[in-house]
């Protein structure tokens, strides 16, 4: 077997220590010229400085300290090749942004540093990632089944904020003979005293599923099984999730390919959940696929466990591969946010999401009535409309976005659809349900996030107001509205 000199590893070496300190100062002069940001600049969701977001990754707390990484773009606001950004925060809602962590500056990586997990433990945090490499440039070549490698890199930082030499665990060599090349984002977890890795993937017949790894010891990685569905469901399952809240085990997957009546009126790609009985590692069964949000703009959720035993997710509020719908933030140098974090429970047997609770340091309540309200003050806020009387309920955003219960079913739509500067191609999304009892919407700058009946059903979309305004209609409801300081 061909070895490398020494002499080669170290010009290698050498070469990638340069193109790192290239991509370093390329990312701080993009930064240093970054404009105000516009009137659409959020104030409480997470946002790129400049550029370009996606994909939450190694969301977790660290020795009292939130990390929020993120899929990240600097150089262009309609995307490019993937680094890593960093935010930390002590509160999930003032952020502090620490610059770019990992840079596609390896062999295995120089394609994109994609999605992955943090583990924690020993006071030391683990970071895995897909390292993406394209191998051509051409559109028309097959990045499904020879021209790309995934790969499973491994870094670890003892304070969060410096990292140490990057290791690559596994290749597409190491996966099974059936899978295309698309197995990415590890999501890691200990259990009984062993590693596992869960992966998603994409077979050879196009069918989506998640592979499981195991490991003793962090680093070296052996396959362990699968989870699937009976029948297929979707092509690709990305950005899988496992964990266990109030007794229910669920595995979460933002599934690509999904058809049939039931997702026609849907986005193109799902970010949903299973909940799982029996044992994911062993015999299984899985419930039907449950929508995690029901909007327009909900991707690629990642959730994690506080110190305090909450468990937090956060989702990338944009939509991939969607032509249909745009954001105004391009001309003003940067496109997409995340959602804010969000609490998962279980009530009455139902997986529900709320804010977390945090956010009540920030509400001042600035006006509480019954039946109605109709206002032009707030452009962020919270408003809760509670025991609402016979589902009787209509709410209009903006003069153009409206949220309503009609006919068994919860709605979020652009009413005029030809005003496309608010809506920006968005239309409507809904969802059955045979009452609403209380709905909490909470507007940023440019986003709303709906919650309904407790946060069983949650609708999320960008929008772009000209001018504030809030008009409810929900007789004999109590209605709070409290502005976000």
């Amino acid at each position: 077997m061909w070895k490398r000199s020494g002499a080669d590893l170290k010009q290698g070496e050498d070469y990638m220590t340069a193109l790192t300190n290239d991509l370093i100062k390329l990312t701080t002069e993009a930064e240093k010229n970054v404009k105000s940001g516009g009137k659409f600049r959020q104030k409480l969701h997470l946002m790129p400085p400049v550029g370009w977001l996606n994909d939450p990754n190694g969301l977790c707390q660290f020795k009292g300290v939130y990390h929020a990484f993120f899929q990240y773009s600097p150089f262009n606001a309609e995307g490019g090749v993937k680094m890593w950004g960093h935010y930390t925060s002590r509160d999930m809602i003032d952020w502090e942004y620490q610059g770019v962590m990992l840079y596609p500056d390896q062999p295995f990586d120089c394609s994109g540093v994609y999605s992955g997990c943090a583990l924690i433990e020993d006071g030391e945090m683990y970071l895995y990632y897909t390292g993406n490499v394209k191998l051509e440039d051409s559109g028309d070549y097959d990045y499904i089944n020879t021209g790309r490698q995934s790969n499973t890199v491994l870094v670890t930082s003892s304070d969060g904020i410096h990292f140490g030499k990057k290791q690559l665990l596994m290749r597409n060599s190491d996966y099974q003979d059936d899978l295309t090349l698309h197995v990415r984002d590890p999501k890691v977890w200990k259990e009984h005293g062993t590693y596992y890795m869960l992966q998603g993937a994409r077979t050879k017949e196009d069918v989506g599923q998640a592979v499981i790894f195991r490991s003793d010891d962090k680093i070296n990685w052996t396959f362990h099984s699968r989870v699937e569905t009976e029948e297929k469901f979707g092509y690709m399952w990305e950005c899988p999730d496992y964990f266990e809240v109030d007794g229910k085990k669920i595995l979460s997957a933002s599934v690509q390919g999904l058809t049939g009546e039931e997702w026609k009126d849907r986005n193109v790609y799902q970010s949903g959940y299973f909940t799982v009985e029996g044992d994911i590692l062993g015999q299984y069964s899985l419930s039907d696929y449950r929508l995690w949000d029901y909007g327009f703009d909900y991707y690629a959720p990642q959730s994690f466990e506080t110190e305090d035993g909450r468990r937090i997710q956060i989702g990338w509020m944009g939509m991939p591969d969607c032509e249909e719908y745009t954001n105004r933030t391009i001309e003003d140098g940067w496109q997409h946010c995340f959602t804010f974090p969000r609490e998962i429970f279980v009530k009455d047997g139902i997986v529900r999401q709320r804010p977390v609770r945090e956010l009540e340091e920030r509400k001042r309540v600035s006006e509480e009535i019954k039946n109605g309200l109709e206002t032009k003050k707030y452009t962020r806020y919270e408003a809760y409309i509670s025991y609402i009387k016979d589902s009787r309920f209509r709410a209009v955003l903006a003069e153009n976005l409206s949220v309503r219960y009609e006919k068994n079913k919860f709605i979020i739509e652009f009413i005029d659809k030809r005003n496309n500067k608010v809506s920006c191609g968005r239309t409507s999304r809904s969802v059955e349900t045979d009452h609403v009892s209380d709905v909490r919407i909470l507007a940023d700058e440019s986003s709303v996030e709906v919650f309904v009946n407790d946060g069983a059903y949650v609708f999320s979309t960008r929008y772009y107001p000209e001018e504030p305004g809030l008009c409810i209609d929900a007789e004999g409801a109590e209605i709070r509205v409290s502005e976000l300081i």
